[in-house]
């Protein structure tokens, strides 16, 4: 115990004192000094640096604060920093003392400047310049610096792409205490995207980097249409690193050539995964893909699961599948995939195995908004409370996906909508009809210091056509659990049919409500509610049942998501004999 007070002791002794003078302490220009400054770094309590590196520190805070100064309408300051009475220039890097008590910073900022007249021209139509380039203004070199790139991006939306400021003239009046500021812009010709050029491919094709791109060579020049083929060759998952470098040159008839620079991820990758539940039990995973099976960044995608070991949620799940994509098929947005996946589900209620094949397209719209349409056949053979039923179906599976969360794992602006419709044709051993689910979320949060962030999900789920009796099986509903009401066992909500006998239904409310509270920039915790229906019913009519679950939950936040560890009663519905659940996972819950 004694060494280790000997050696916090020696560790404080050989920081030295920092002192900053000339500048209120506290006010925003102090704050913002300190955050910027080397030497604040290197004498804080948990920082040990050597005595070459606190003056390397100190000799560089000149340039620093006098940025920083300039960026604040300071431009007649004097700064003198001096390390135990020594002016840090004056001290060589290469012999430096060898120990170092007292550090200060002294400024005299001087007189503060703002804007005088200001003007920047030509200006494009639709360009927003920043508010604080104007008359009586603080002048900012940073000011300066965003309202000249204000300008150049205005005119390069335009199809400017060489746009440059031409020249600009800063007059300082002291006695006024204003700089006057008149820039010129110099928008260049109207250029069009020339020819794609691709360099790096080893294995993908380059006709088909070209094609996944998309790049619209012949038409006018738009920053957002080379982010957007930078973003489609990204999605692939076929290069570790793409980037898209305008030509220095304007090419012939007015046009900029591009280069694409990508490298290639491995082509090939594996993988495995595990997760153990106190419900559901073991379930193990593992995956094979190829990231570009036939030269064109197609993917192949092999996967296995087993869910259900030594759980208490029925049997054992298993499933294979196995899905293919190729991207830029009919277009640079629309994608091709084909799936079959070979499943069989154990569950509390029923029991099924079934076959589906499915072939299909998605579009993506936006970075937020993504359409699906497929077309399908499922062979399916069931067995709940109703007995045993063999079927087939076509199906014409539809979906769209609307993402505007700020983040996937842990929200806290914006909204989630996911909603699938999918009608199918009975072949053989049901009846024609229509199943369709909504997910829908909802983030708002509010406050600084401990912020709070409302969640709020709604679900709806229907199967209409077919009556309940020959209704598929697995395309039923069932609420309780993790994803639909917490407090509640899983599955614990469906049709009941009497003695002991219980189905899933053809109509599903689900309602969750989140209360999140941030206490640490690490730990948050939450309070929430849920509630879940199930009826016999085509669409909620009332008739049916619902059930409730309530709790609080823990979040401890990591680089891919908060751990959640959720406890949970039940507050309403059936009697099922279990006084509480919990859930653990990562993410947050919705």
């Amino acid at each position: 115990m004694i060494g280790v007070v000997f050696a916090a002791a020696a560790q404080i002794a050989s920081a030295a004192d920092l002192r900053i003078t000339g500048i209120e302490e506290g006010s925003e220009l102090y704050e913002t000094l300190a955050g910027g400054s080397l030497l604040v770094e290197q004498t804080a309590d948990d920082a040990d640096p050597s005595p070459q590196e606190v003056v390397a520190a100190a000799q560089a805070d000149y340039e620093r604060i006098l940025a920083v100064l300039y960026d604040n309408g300071y431009f007649g300051p004097v700064i003198r920093i001096t390390l135990d009475g020594v002016d840090a220039v004056d001290i060589p890097p290469v012999n430096p003392p060898s120990q170092i008590r007292q550090a200060v910073i002294a400024i005299e900022p001087g007189p503060r400047f703002v804007f005088g007249p200001t003007r920047i021209a030509p200006v494009a139509p639709g360009t927003e310049l920043p508010e604080e380039f104007a008359t009586g203004q603080t002048a900012s070199l940073g000011v300066l610096k965003d309202t000249v790139g204000a300008g150049i991006d205005g005119w390069r939306e335009q199809g400017h792409a060489k746009a440059e400021l031409a020249s600009q003239e800063l007059t300082a009046r002291h006695q006024e205490r204003t700089i006057s500021a008149d820039l010129r812009l110099d928008p260049g010709p109207r250029l069009r995207f020339g020819p794609l050029i691709v360099e790096g491919n080893e294995d993908v094709r380059t006709q088909r980097i070209i094609d996944i791109a998309g790049l619209p060579e012949g038409q006018v020049y738009s920053p957002e249409e080379l982010r957007l083929a930078r973003e489609r060759l990204r999605r692939t998952g076929a290069f570790n690193a793409v980037a898209l470098q305008e030509a220095e040159q304007i090419g012939p008839g007015e046009t900029l050539p591009i280069t694409a620079l990508v490298t290639e991820a491995p082509k090939r990758r594996f993988g495995f995964g595990g997760e153990l539940s106190s419900l559901e039990g073991l379930t193990l995973s593992t995956y094979w893909m190829h990231r570009n099976l036939l030269g064109g960044a197609e993917r192949l995608r092999l996967e296995a699961e087993v869910r259900g070991i030594g759980g208490n949620s029925g049997g054992e799940d298993y499933r294979l599948s196995a899905r293919f994509d190729r991207p830029a098929t009919f277009n640079e947005d629309t994608n091709f995939y084909a799936l079959t996946v070979i499943e069989q589900l154990d569950e509390v209620n029923f029991f099924s195995r079934q076959i589906d094949i499915e072939a299909g397209i998605t579009r993506i719209a936006s970075e937020q908004r993504t359409y699906r349409l497929g077309v399908g056949l499922r062979r399916a053979e069931t067995r709940d409370a109703f007995g045993t039923n063999r079927y087939t179906l076509l199906t014409l599976p539809l979906g769209v996906e609307f993402d505007y969360r700020d983040k996937e794992l842990d929200a806290k602006e914006g909204y989630y909508i996911n909603a699938t419709v999918t009608p199918f044709v009975a072949i053989s051993g049901a009846d024609n009809g229509v199943r369709s689910y909504l997910d829908a979320r909802y983030y708002k949060s509010f406050g600084t210091e401990r912020p709070v962030t409302f969640a709020l999900r709604g679900q709806l789920g229907s199967v209409y056509g077919p009556d309940l009796s020959v209704a598929p099986a697995d395309y039923l509903f069932y609420s309780g659990g993790g994803g639909t009401v917490r407090g509640q066992p899983y599955q614990s909500l469906g049709v009941d049919l009497g003695g002991g006998q219980t189905v899933g239904g053809r109509s599903f409310v689900g309602v969750s409500a989140e209360a999140r509270v941030q206490v640490t920039d690490a730990i948050g915790i939450v309070g929430f509610a849920d509630a879940g229906y199930i009826g016999a019913e085509e669409f909620y009519d009332g008739s049916g049942e619902w059930h409730s679950g309530a709790g609080l939950g823990l979040r401890y936040a990591t680089g891919i998501g908060p751990i959640r560890l959720d406890l949970a009663v039940p507050t309403s519905g059936p009697e099922t004999g279990e006084n509480f659940q919990v859930y653990i996972g990562i993410g947050q819950a919705f």
